[in-house]
């Protein structure tokens, strides 16, 4: 695909550090890039639409809006009704400001962004940049910016199912130290890592903040979770079909039902 026309998106806001390394990887594919991305921080908002509150659409600069809304939000109106011409070619979600891995991609949206754009028939790419959750902690963006590109041109080359939504991740290392890229499944952790952090406001009032911590996995060779701990960038190829065959088999066995269509 020569030049393509790309839209970004992200969930971290329109002002977001890993926007711009988004934006660098996007250079390297075209110069036709536009930009659609919440006017906020929308980190865990998922896939979710702003259905009770209007949208306001701001222009900041020449092909770049800031939506106040979620990035399910700033896709749609990107795709629909920011760009007049004709639709975009590839959507980017990213880079985002930690890995989205595991279960976390149930509640991304970053990964919503890329699911929303393979929604409207375009390839649609998320991507994430991991680092530990720790003060004073510094970003290795330039991993994500040295590998975004290549890897993209890889995935456009090899094509994918209109159904299926590419989620990368790159790992908390130095560009020179990063292991190798592996296409992966979606992990699960044995241990749980959000949790609701109860404090107690200047009035003697409880208030709750949700966070995430460290706690020590043991995930499965071949999944997301485990390229990451290991130093690898991982690949996984995501669809929205959330269907467990195994299960509906059985049940379709005892309470009834019709055979899924092919």
């Amino acid at each position: 695909m020569k030049n393509p026309r790309i839209l970004l998106t992200n969930d971290d806001g329109i002002r977001a550090r890993g926007l711009q390394s988004l934006r660098k990887i996007a250079a390297e594919l075209s110069d036709d890039v536009w930009i659609a991305a919440p006017a906020e921080e929308q980190s865990g908002a998922g896939r979710s639409l702003t259905l009770n509150e209007p949208l306001r659409v701001r222009k900041v600069e020449d092909r770049a809006y800031a939506i106040t809304g979620t990035p399910t939000d700033a896709v749609l109106m990107g795709v629909q009704d920011l760009i007049t011409d004709r639709k975009p070619d590839l959507v980017l979600s990213g880079v985002n400001r930690g890995a989205n891995i595991a279960e976390d991609v149930t509640f991304s949206g970053t990964v919503a962004g890329a699911m929303q754009g393979m929604q409207l028939g375009i390839p649609s790419i998320a991507l994430s940049q991991a680092y530990p959750y720790q003060p004073n902690t510094v970003i290795r963006w330039e991993t994500a910016e040295t590998y975004g590109a290549p890897i993209i041109r890889k995935l456009l080359e090899e094509g994918w199912p209109e159904d299926v939504l590419i989620n990368i991740n790159f790992p908390d290392r130095d560009p020179d130290d990063v292991a190798e890229v592996e296409v992966t499944k979606q992990g699960w952790r044995d241990q749980a890592i959000v949790h609701a952090d109860k404090r107690t406001d200047p009035r003697g009032m409880d208030y709750y903040w949700i966070g995430f911590r460290g706690a020590p996995q043991s995930p499965l060779e071949g999944d997301d979770l485990h390229a990451i701990m290991g130093g690898r960038i991982s690949v996984t190829p995501l669809h929205v079909d959330l269907t467990h065959m195994e299960t509906h088999h059985r049940l379709r066995g005892v309470l009834g039902g019709a055979p899924p269509r092919k």
